[in-house]
């Protein structure tokens, strides 16, 4: 089908607790030298964290051009747990895991990515295309005209439509 081209916008969304340091002695467990509570990031490690969340974001897109659904999961999944409010890292992931055949996971996905930006044009399209895999047409053609009501000139989102038309 043509995913590659619904996926030219991958955005992507979760937001997962980090674990807290582990004290010795009688030493309070904090999250950071700064003695920050735990599960808190100091602003060095969150922007480490992203930049990291950033190399699997890449890694992610390069196997998913490729293909290999498998290795793109794998490097979307470290993303958002790297980077959980990176938009684009959450969509890569539910674009893969539709390609899986996993639609549960794919769904949370979505979820993520639609808490931290709102419905937009490229989630919808995504979304559409998801129930179009799934053969669920009427929740698919709800979700493409939502998104074409947003991005009406959008040659993805018209593709999709198109596509359902032909289903």
């Amino acid at each position: 089908m043509i995913r590659s081209k619904v996926i030219a916008f991958p955005f992507a969304a979760c937001v997962l607790g980090l674990a807290g340091c582990t004290a010795h002695g009688d030493v309070e467990a904090t999250g950071s030298i700064w003695n920050e509570p735990a599960g808190k990031q100091s602003p060095a490690q969150a922007l480490k964290a992203t930049r990291d969340g950033l190399g699997d974001l890449e890694k992610g897109k390069k196997h998913y051009r490729e293909r290999n659904f498998g290795l793109a999961e794998q490097h979307y999944r470290r993303a958002t747990e790297k980077a959980p409010q990176d938009v684009e890292s959450w969509v890569g992931l539910a674009a893969t895991y539709d390609q899986l055949g996993r639609f549960g996971l794919a769904d949370r996905a979505y979820e993520q990515a639609l808490i931290l930006t709102g419905p937009t044009a490229e989630i919808l399209n995504n979304q559409g295309y998801s129930h179009m895999l799934r053969g669920d047409y009427a929740t698919a053609r709800k979700k493409l005209v939502r998104a074409r009501e947003l991005d009406p000139e959008n040659r993805y989102i018209n593709a999709n439509l198109e596509l359902l038309d032909e289903l």
